[in-house]
C-alpha cells in the first residue's frame, strides 16, 4: 500500500511510474493519456503502456468525455475502487466492525459518546498545533495534520476565500457507516479557523464526489 503526503508526486526513483499515474489521478482527478505523458514527460506509447498495465490490474477504468463542439469524446481515465484501495484506509475493515460492536452493545446513544469522545481528543490536538496568528498559517497547520493522519490535505486560494482540499479519505468507509464522523470533523474545523471565518464543505466523497473539499471564507466579507 502506497504511503503519500500532500507532497507532490515526483521522479524519485523508490516510486513506480504507475505509482504516479494512480497519485496523479487521485490528486488531479480523471486524466487522459495524452495529459499523463505531458505531465510525467513520457513519451506517448510510453504513457500508453502504462495505462494499459493499471487497466488490466483493474485500478484505472475509462470514463468518456464529451468535448464541446463536434468530435469523438475524449477518453479519460478514473481510479476504481481498487485503484482507490492502494491509498490508506486506517483498517477500514476492523473499525467498521467495531461500529457495528459499539451499536450493537450500547446504541445510537453509544455512537454519539464515542464521536463526540474522539472530537474531544482531535480539538484537543488541533487547537493545540493550530495557533498560528494568521487565518492562513493555522490552515496551513491544519492541513498538515490532516496529511499525517492520511488525508492528503493541501490548501489553495480561491480569489478571496481559502480551499481546504483533502484528496483521500483515510475513514471512508467507516463515514459511510456512521456519517456522525464526518459532522464532527465540520464542527471541528470551524473552531480550527475561529469566528473570523466559516467554514463550508463544498464536496465530499459520500456524497459521489472524488475528494472533500471545504471552503473558508472570511465572516467579514
Amino acid at each position: 500500500m502506497m504511503n503519500y503526503t500532500s507532497k507532490n508526486f515526483d521522479k524519485s526513483e523508490d516510486r513506480s511510474t504507475g505509482d504516479r499515474i494512480l497519485y496523479f489521478i487521485k490528486t488531479k482527478g480523471h486524466a487522459s493519456t495524452a495529459s499523463l505523458a505531458k505531465t510525467l514527460e513520457m513519451t506517448p506509447e510510453a504513457a500508453r503502456q502504462q495505462v494499459q498495465k493499471l487497466l488490466t490490474s483493474g485500478l484505472i477504468a475509462g470514463r468518456q468525455e464529451a468535448l464541446p463542439g463536434v468530435g469523438r469524446p475524449r477518453q479519460n481515465w478514473v481510479l476504481t475502487e481498487a485503484g482507490n484501495g492502494r491509498f490508506p484506509d486506517t483498517h477500514a475493515q476492523l473499525t467498521v466492525q467495531m461500529i457495528g460492536s459499539v451499536r450493537k452493545l450500547f446504541g445510537e446513544e453509544g455512537m454519539d459518546r464515542l464521536i463526540a469522545q474522539r472530537e474531544a481528543d482531535a480539538r484537543a490536538t488541533y487547537l493545540q498545533i493550530c495557533r498560528g496568528p494568521t487565518l492562513q498559517e493555522r490552515l496551513e497547520q491544519l492541513a498538515a495534520i490532516r496529511t499525517q493522519e492520511g488525508y492528503m490535505a493541501r490548501v489553495e486560494r480561491d480569489a478571496a476565500d481559502w480551499l481546504l482540499i483533502e484528496d483521500h479519505c483515510p475513514i471512508c468507509i467507516a463515514a459511510r457507516t456512521c456519517q456522525g464522523f464526518c459532522r464532527s470533523e465540520l464542527q471541528l474545523f470551524q473552531e480550527v479557523v475561529g469566528a473570523d471565518a466559516t467554514v463550508n464543505r463544498e464536496q465530499h466523497v459520500l456524497a459521489g464526489a472524488a475528494r472533500c473539499v471545504y471552503r473558508i471564507a472570511r465572516a467579514d466579507r
